[in-house]
């Protein structure tokens, strides 16, 4: 009797060891075995503060096989659970269980990259924004006001606050975030820019500053004119004369423009129109880059009060009234037309902002 129980329990524990055997080489060959996927690359996002059930549900929902008890306990026996990153990554065919939860340990998140351009509007970057698939959405129902209480800024209008740059970026970022980093890169560069302004500039705050450089930034792309242009509106500025320039009667028309200015256009006063208002617009009209800002600060020192693009990228300057109209007259009036600069390009998806027609164009 005593015998027989003896190999039952040998034999019961025999089978205990087989089993667990069993199931640790199946576990082993789960780990290790490379999953088949539907597409050569899956993304996926980790959501801050994710578990590693969290995580299984995510990688089943994006497209990625997972054996979510497996995961788990891999997660957990291995301590991996408590390094996992929040962030965006990739799931490659021929991955396994194991490499794929050491990439997320790791940290090993894909980027990808979005380009706000100089020049661009605040509401061509927001588009830009709401139309990349990788940037999630969270600013849907948050005001102007709102964002920028946010970000900590004293400025009560968002135009020209965002520098205009590459960023990159790991799926899942959220369009704050973005606008984040693209508003403190501003305020890091306009900061860095005031500290090398002349003694003599007609700006007097770094905002004021902002406010100049997006008038050069969408007055002229030819980069050797930005500090001659400057100079223009300085002298100007300096002895009160009204800068009368379209890119400033553009912004303040809005959606109004449709491509053409006319005179009545030039006549018809809004906070931003530099034809009926003295001194710089409230607001920056776009997001100016750092060439343009610091050609703001740091003006070439001239004579000129006016300029006519010769309609192929550069200018012609005078000091003096007679003189641009003759310059008028060759440019402008030759060609039957007032001058374009060249357009700035805009987000593929979103209708772009239409370039400015050139004030300069007009007897001022």
């Amino acid at each position: 009797m005593k015998m027989r129980l003896r190999n039952f329990v040998l034999w019961f524990l025999l089978l205990i060891v087989l089993a667990v055997g069993g199931a640790v080489g199946a576990a082993y060959t789960w780990m290790h075995r490379p999953m088949t996927l539907a597409a050569d690359k899956i993304d996926f996002v980790v959501d801050p503060g994710s578990s590693p059930r969290t995580v299984a549900r995510a990688l089943n929902a994006a497209g990625v096989p997972m054996w979510e008890p497996g995961f788990v306990w891999m997660a957990r026996l291995s301590e991996r659970d408590k390094l996992m990153k929040a962030g965006g990554y990739q799931a490659i065919n021929g991955d396994t269980p194991w490499l794929l939860l050491e990439r997320l340990a790791r940290g090993d998140m894909t980027q990808r990259q979005i380009t706000f351009l100089e020049g661009w509007t605040y509401r061509q970057i927001r588009q830009a924004l709401r139309e990349n698939t990788d940037v999630k959405q969270t600013l849907g129902e948050v005001s102007d006001e709102e964002l920028l209480e946010r970000l900590g800024s004293t400025i009560k209008h968002p135009e020209g606050l965002f520098f205009p740059d590459t960023y990159i970026f790991t799926p899942g970022s959220t369009d704050f975030d973005l606008l984040r980093r693209a508003y403190q890169e501003g305020q890091r560069i306009l900061n860095d820019t005031w500290d090398k302004r002349q003694p003599d500039v007609a700006v007097a705050t770094p905002y004021e500053a902002l406010v100049l450089a997006s008038i050069i930034e969408k007055e002229t792309g030819h980069g050797p004119e930005r500090r001659r242009v400057s100079g223009v509106f300085t002298n100007r500025l300096k002895i009160g004369m009204l800068l009368q320039t379209d890119p400033t009667v553009i912004y303040g028309m809005g959606e109004a423009y449709q491509g053409r200015i006319r005179k009545r256009d030039l006549q018809t006063d809004t906070p931003w129109n530099t034809y009926t208002r003295p001194g710089l617009p409230p607001t920056p009209i776009a997001a100016p880059g750092r060439a343009a800002l610091l050609a703001a600060v740091q003006p070439e020192q001239h004579k000129f009060l006016y300029f006519v693009s010769r309609g192929n990228g550069t200018s012609e300057f005078s000091a003096n009234l007679s003189e641009h109209n003759r310059n008028v007259a060759r440019y402008i009036l030759g060609q039957g037309q007032r001058s374009t600069p060249a357009p700035t390009p805009a987000p593929a998806a979103a209708p772009a902002t239409p370039e400015p027609e050139s004030a300069q164009g007009q007897d001022q």
